[in-house]
């Protein structure tokens, strides 16, 4: 390995978040009944025209704006050429030699280090159906409600080292579209799809190797899992003096390794040529600037932000900032009550663990920023301690209800009274008179179990604070 290098370039599909299909009025809904989302111009039926949706061009430009790349004077569709089962029309509606952008970059961090990552192209086209088998049946079926869906190609120049860096890369260019709004990113259901060209070479050398293409990468973890075996592959390859086929392989997520699929298409097989139902033509540059005054604030630039604005750590702005929704929460929590660091220790916490369990964004919890800063707010007061917080927090995410409400209705109260907790505190020396014992024999660490035992009973309402100092004072009276 040592003497190799891995050399990768991906190319990112983007399902756009349009209702209707690119160039037909067909719902893009998910998990519709198989084919009740098609019509004739979908299905490429004779006689029919396809019509560019204008918002999944807008959302095509607004991404590529935001990914640093240079908008095409004129815009140009192609029809790319081949037959698959999946493919209705036998040809997909693309771009070819005049992409919608090109010469962009994104920049990522990885190792400590900044580094940027051209992009070569973006472009915009339709995406194909979808094939199931069934292999115990010798059967496939075939759905062609996803064929025509907006589909956004960001094609990145070979500038990848690794499959670490890899992920970076497209965690970066997810966060970037998840803050546009312009897709939903979500894998399992193929909204945000890659494939990886990979090659290896002698380091030092500048000309490529040999290049396979992986498919079926459906998570950030098969991404880096896949390269990293193909990578291995490949060297293994170089080492025994063995020849590498250009071709197409299926990362086999079960197995955990790559196999060939098919034989690698060139430009050629596709024979592109200009399609004739949709004319070529410009977009103004006063539009484009429009667009690009509009953008958001993204994940970079916020991320620094947040490091020297609100003094928060270089993990924690990362992880806020990966996600758009997040990063709103924190700030309008912030807003609210100015406490940012126990807000990250929340949000990245208690409130992740959650949302984890539950299966939901934050965007879509009944938990709001009003609520956690009422939170904060009722354990600065020592109205409740950080346990009931927890308890509180629950509280909140299974009915949305407001956090004093809770409090009051579970009677979950703080226990600050000193007589009350005496009382209690009086009944955990009786019951545990070992651990009092161990205390007067030097070892201190025994009034951390009695502290214990009356949170025990007071079922975590008890102010820990009070607890410790009576404590100490009656078990200092006794030794």
């Amino acid at each position: 390995m040592k003497n190799f290098e891995v050399v990768i370039g991906l190319e990112v599909h983007v399902h756009l978040l349009t209702q209707s299909k690119a160039f037909c009025g067909c719902s893009t809904k998910f998990g519709l009944p198989p084919n009740s989302a098609t019509c004739p111009v979908c299905l490429g039926l004779p006689g029919v025209l396809p019509v560019l949706n204008e918002k999944a061009f807008l959302y095509a430009v607004k991404t590529a704006l935001a990914l640093n790349c240079q908008i095409q004077d004129v815009i140009k569709f192609d029809r790319k050429n081949y037959y698959y089962p999946d493919l209705p029309k036998n040809f997909q509606i693309s771009q070819y030699e005049m992409p919608l952008a090109h010469n962009g970059y994104v920049d990522i961090e990885h190792s400590g280090r900044e580094k940027k990552i051209r992009i070569n192209r973006v472009h915009l086209e339709e995406d194909a159906g979808k094939l199931m088998h069934d292999e115990k049946r010798g059967l496939s079926y075939l759905d062609l409600n996803r064929t025509g869906i907006p589909l956004l190609e960001i094609v990145s120049e070979p500038d990848l080292r690794s499959a670490e860096e890899t992920s970076t890369y497209l965690q970066n260019i997810k966060s970037i579209l998840l803050y546009l709004k312009v897709s939903d990113c979500n894998m399992e259901e193929g909204s945000l799809r890659c494939d990886a060209n990979i090659s290896v070479r002698p380091k030092g050398e500048n000309a490529l190797g040999v290049k396979a293409e992986l498919k079926n990468m459906n998570s950030f973890k098969a991404v880096r899992d896949a390269l990293s075996y193909e990578g291995r592959r490949q060297i293994d390859l170089r080492k025994k003096g063995e020849k590498i086929a250009q071709e197409t392989r299926l990362w086999d997520e079960a197995k955990a390794m790559t196999a060939p699929m098919r034989t690698k298409e060139e430009t050629h097989d596709y024979r592109y040529f200009p399609e004739p139902d949709l004319a070529p033509f410009t977009i103004e540059r006063v539009e484009i600037e429009k667009i690009k005054s509009a953008l958001p604030e993204l994940p970079q630039v916020k991320k620094k932000r947040f490091i020297s604005k609100y003094k928060v750590s270089e993990y924690d702005a990362n992880a806020l900032t990966r996600d758009r929704a997040v990063s709103d929460f924190f700030e309008e929590t912030i807003r609210i009550v100015d406490k940012p660091k126990e807000i990250v220790n929340w949000l990245l916490g208690d409130v992740a663990a959650i949302l984890n369990e539950r299966k939901i964004p934050i965007e879509k919890a009944p938990f709001k920023p009003a609520h956690l800063a009422s939170i904060l707010r009722l354990i600065q007061s020592e109205e409740i301690t950080g346990k009931i917080a927890k308890e509180v927090l629950q509280g909140v995410f299974d009915t949305g209800s407001q956090p004093e409400a809770i409090v009051d209705k579970k009677g979950l109260k703080q226990i600050k009274d000193a007589g009350e907790l005496s009382g209690i505190i009086e009944g955990v020396l009786t019951e545990n008179k070992k651990s009092v014992e161990d205390y007067k024999k030097g070892k201190k660490n025994a009034i951390t179990f009695m502290v214990g035992q009356v949170m025990k009973k007071t079922k975590g309402k008890a102010n820990p604070q009070k607890v410790n100092e009576i404590l100490r004072k009656k078990l200092g009276s006794q030794i």
